[in-house]
């Protein structure tokens, strides 16, 4: 009855066998996009060739893929020959690939590199403004898939660690296209709680399984988020956007929950070795007092204290002494120098007031020149200005025999000025004669 069933071995090795004997698997040529990219450190190659609905897994052997003129990466674009076959351990089939040329850099490759640069410009990258990450955390938020080997190896390690550490899981998807906003809304949801580190993560997976922790979204999130993040995403070969924006990156889930807290292990041994050093010091101080006093203890100070003042007093009468001389000292030499400077301004003052008095005596002399000068000046000027008046004086004019007539106390210069009736005042030598004209006789002129 059992003779009928076969092996699972037998079964891969039949399909093996079928793969490598149809013509059209022999021989083939595919082209897609590199992910998942893994370089073995013998120098085998692996990684998946993927489109946009389908992938298979590729691996090139080190004696192909020593001939390529370019280093394979994720997200490049390439042409490949090769056969398709059967790896009988997993039973899975697989491209082994013998040549490859490449096609151009992937759609998401660009995308990624684009956001990098332009995040980097923005200065999300800058190492300045990374947050510290406490070294005793008393809670930890974890954003990841609420299932999966992620959450159980941060939660096991973090156990395993620091076992006083309180967990809160912030579920999420974390891949497909739903993943982003849900890791952005957690991020946001875990602002609202007293936590002190959050990780943010996944496990291992392809590009295209990691590439919502490439979102700009989320890396937005990660950075301005106010508590200290770490990103645990994939493998310790992978790198997102999200890892260069976190203050803290870490290779892998578990990494980030070693990063997140102390291990309680080497915790306790740096305790121990501190609780030693620190008897050790107290017992050498402890020692140190003991030398100390036994020696203030057999001084010949303290079992003779009398001598003590007696010492003292002695130097007090002697400092007494010094001080004394030295002030006396003092005060002779500034009594001399007030002496000698008393001395020299008795001197100053009276050159001074000699030399004062000789300048004003010459002021002085100067001075009564000048009003001399000034007043017989001025004397002259008076003279003359005198003279000139006494010839302008009409009563100088009436004197000889001349008369002022004037029409309501005007002079009168010119008989047009006069009408018949008016009255007028003659100014004579003697006297003044009221007068009214009776007739105006003007003068013809020739």
């Amino acid at each position: 009855m059992e003779d009928k069933y076969i092996s699972v071995s037998q079964l891969n090795r039949y399909l093996k066998f079928k793969f490598d004997q149809d013509e059209n698997l022999i021989h083939i040529f595919l082209k897609g996009e590199i992910s998942n990219f893994k370089k073995h450190t013998r120098g085998h190659l692996y990684f998946t060739l993927k489109d946009e609905t389908s992938r298979i897994n590729a691996v090139m052997f080190v004696s192909q893929a020593s001939k390529l003129s370019f280093l394979p990466e994720d997200g490049m674009k390439v042409l490949v020959t090769g056969r398709i076959s059967v790896y009988e351990a997993t039973g899975g089939y697989q491209i082994y690939v013998e040549e490859m040329i490449q096609d151009g850099v992937g759609n998401l490759y660009i995308e990624y590199e684009k956001l990098k640069k332009k995040l980097a410009q923005e200065g999300l990258f800058d190492p300045a403004k990374k947050k510290k990450i406490p070294k005793f955390p008393k809670t930890i938020g974890i954003v990841t898939a609420p299932t999966g080997a992620a959450i159980k190896d941060i939660l096991s390690t973090i156990k395993r660690r620091w076992p006083i550490t309180k967990t809160i899981l912030f579920p999420s998807l974390v891949q497909g296209a739903s993943a982003a906003p849900e890791v952005v809304a957690q991020i946001e949801k875990a602002q609202e709680y007293d936590i002190d580190v959050l990780i943010v993560g996944r496990g291992g997976g392809s590009i295209e399984d990691l590439w919502c922790f490439n979102d700009e979204n989320v890396a937005r999130a990660i950075y301005h988020c106010k508590i200290p993040v770490i990103s645990a995403v994939g493998h310790e070969i992978d790198f997102t956007i999200s890892d260069y924006v976190a203050d803290l990156r870490a290779p892998t889930p578990t990494g980030a929950a070693e990063m997140a807290v102390p291990n309680q292990t080497d915790f306790y041994q740096y305790l121990k070795q501190v609780n030693l050093r620190f008897t050790k010091a107290i017992t050498v101080e402890i020692e140190k007092r003991k030398e100390r006093l036994a020696t203030l203890q057999n001084s010949y100070i303290l079992k003779n204290p009398l001598s003590i003042y007696q010492v003292k007093e002695q130097k007090f009468d002697t400092l007494y002494e010094k001080l004394s001389l030295f002030m006396t000292s003092i005060l002779e030499k500034e009594r001399r120098i007030l002496e000698e400077k008393r001395l020299l301004l008795e001197n100053h003052i009276k050159l001074f007031l000699t030399s004062e008095r000789t300048i004003f005596q010459e002021m002085t002399k100067n001075m009564e020149k000048d009003i001399e000068n000034y007043l017989e000046k001025r004397k002259n000027i008076y003279l003359t200005n005198l003279n000139k008046l006494e010839i302008l004086n009409p009563l100088l004019t009436i004197k000889r025999g001349y008369s002022i007539t004037k029409k309501e106390n005007k002079v009168i210069t010119n008989i047009k000025i006069l009408q018949k009736n008016d009255l007028i005042t003659v100014t004579l030598r003697d006297g003044e004669i009221k007068a009214k004209v009776q007739q105006i006789i003007e003068k013809k002129e020739e």
